[in-house]
């Protein structure tokens, strides 16, 4: 096989799609994240309440690939609200060093009609590379 399945242990299963995919030459795909917790569950139906869980997400499939937040190469974000998300740019970065420090890999943000998860505010999707 050329590549391995990545899902934090304590995780629900994922239906449908891999939370992670790594190649044999160490770089990790991060599926889609959104702001729920490993049941699956909503915690919070604030935008940066799901922005710190959907970085937290994305770090424990991270982690359980090997690597650590310095190892995540790229990240794209699909943001519903982009209006929300400019008027809490303060929060935004407070939320996001709190989770991720101060590693700044290449990203993009895509403003969206909606995400599949009618709860989710946000969806984040990263690649990573594993030493």
């Amino acid at each position: 096989m050329t590549h391995t399945l990545i899902s934090p242990k304590a995780w629900a299963a994922p239906k449908g799609y891999a939370n992670g995919v790594m190649t044999k030459d160490g770089i990790l795909f991060v599926g889609g994240q959104i702001g729920w917790n490993a049941d699956q569950v909503f915690e919070t139906h604030d935008f940066i309440g799901q922005m710190e869980q959907t970085l937290r997400n994305i770090l424990a499939v991270v982690e359980a690939a090997g690597g650590t937040a310095e190892s995540i190469t790229r990240l794209t974000w699909f943001v519903i609200d982009k209006k929300e998300y400019a008027a809490r740019q303060a929060e935004v970065g407070a939320a996001y060093r709190k989770v991720l420090g101060k590693h700044f890999p290449a990203m993009t943000m895509v403003v969206v009609s909606a995400l599949v998860e009618d709860e989710a505010l946000i969806e984040i999707e990263a690649t990573a590379v594993i030493d």
